[in-house]
């Protein structure tokens, strides 16, 4: 079965792709504020690479329209390995703007790493979805154990130059996916029709879902269940950056190891993925907005957890928190943005879906080294609470009664 054989070639592909971020989000901001001329500034190479990926869907997906998602794929895991070969150049040249400006160039390979989810959907019927999905994520299980480990390895490979080795390492990861990603196959681009019969507005049902032409994406992002989606995978994804980028500055302020922080992402991106295996299973028992609701409430108590003290215990424990509810929240946002799009409206609307996610996301990213900095850790863990009420109860008022199939 083709959906079968692509999903275990994603899997493959997004243990190595997927180490990529691991090492960008656990010493990009030790690297920051180690280059910086202002701390303020420390969170900002982060930030840029969360920006790249936001800015880099639209011309991604405008690859695979024309060329597929093979093509878009190698040209990302190219890019992926020549970043990081920049950004260990960056490093050894003590250049903040350079490392900046690697870390924002490589967005276009997390942007096609990030699409992987969507790629196993393609081929697979449409039961089989949710579970093609989080299967893929994991193998982001593997990336959590390579990417960490891989810093604690490489961190003093290069003496005079501290993480650049880390970097070479990511590059060459990247480089590894190549012969993975040739031999996915896909299928063709879908060409969409203009929409001159029918519902032209599309009211969420399966039957409006199962084809037909292609809707204005305008009328896409109308549909409730859309923006409820999307709502969902933003805060889900933005809260979880704002904390999880501000951990590791926050840890070793605390007094706790530059070794310690990296392991403590480790476990946070290893309670990200593990929940893959079961996670399509859940949604299939008990319904994707109730999946992602709990995803959503486990990030609340991630955040009174780490209010709670600035043991070791209380931040590891707050980032596995926040790894469980990512999953639960963005895998749960992801299948329900599917299940508002027809097969030949896919690329724009996730397109449109992870521009505006990774968007947010590069804004929290960022928003966090300026809060840590001047308002402190506290204030970043409070402000989870209000967000995760007001994303759950949206959820409830106005999220899709009825789960359909794309």
């Amino acid at each position: 079965m083709l959906a079968r054989r692509n999903v275990r070639l994603l899997v493959a592909a997004q243990a190595v792709g997927g180490a990529a971020a691991p090492v960008i989000i656990s010493v990009g901001g030790l690297v920051g504020q180690q280059l910086a001329a202002q701390p303020s500034l420390a969170t900002l190479p982060v930030s840029l690479y969360t920006l790249g990926v936001a800015l880099a869907t639209l011309p991604a997906a405008w690859l695979m329209r024309r060329h597929g998602r093979r093509v878009a794929y190698l040209l990302g895991a190219a890019v992926g390995g020549t970043t990081g070969l920049l950004a260990a150049w960056a490093v050894m040249q003590s250049s903040f703007w350079l490392f900046c400006a690697a870390l924002g160039l490589a967005g276009f390979y997390g942007a096609c790493v990030q699409s992987y989810r969507f790629a196993a959907a393609d081929a697979a019927p449409p039961a089989w979805r949710p579970l093609a999905i989080s299967r893929v994520m994991v193998g982001g299980l593997v990336a959590a154990v390579i990417g960490p480990q891989l810093v604690i390895w490489t961190r003093d490979a290069l003496p005079a130059a501290p993480f650049a080795g880390s970097f070479v390492g990511q590059g060459a990861l990247a480089l590894l996916a190549l012969p993975l990603l040739w031999r996915l196959r896909a299928p063709p681009p879908a060409h969409p029709a203009g929409n001159t019969a029918g519902n032209t507005a599309g009211d969420g049902t399966a039957e409006d879902m199962a084809g037909g032409p292609a809707r204005p994406l305008r009328v896409i992002a109308r549909q409730p269940a859309f923006v409820v989606a999307v709502v969902a995978g933003v805060v889900s994804y933005a809260l979880m950056s704002l904390v999880m980028t501000a951990t590791p500055i926050a840890m070793v302020g605390c007094g706790h190891s530059v070794g310690e922080a990296a392991l403590g992402i480790q476990w946070h991106v290893l309670a990200m993925f593990a929940p893959s295996f079961f996670t399509g299973r859940l949604m299939a028992r008990f319904g994707k907005p109730a999946v992602t609701a709990a995803g959503l409430l486990l990030i609340a108590l991630a955040g009174l957890l780490a209010l709670a003290g600035l043991q070791l215990l209380h931040f590891w424990g707050a980032l596995v928190l926040l790894g469980l509810g990512w999953n639960f929240g963005f895998i749960g946002a992801t299948a329900m943005v599917v299940d508002c799009c027809r097969p030949a409206e896919r690329p724009k609307a996730q397109a449109l879906n992870d521009f505006i996610v990774f968007g947010t996301v590069a804004a929290a990213s960022f928003g966090s080294g300026h809060l840590l900095t001047t308002a402190g850790w506290t204030t970043i863990n409070l402000l989870v609470l209000p967000l995760v009420a007001a994303a759950v109860g949206l959820l409830v008022v106005a999220g899709p009664k009825r789960h359909v199939t794309a």
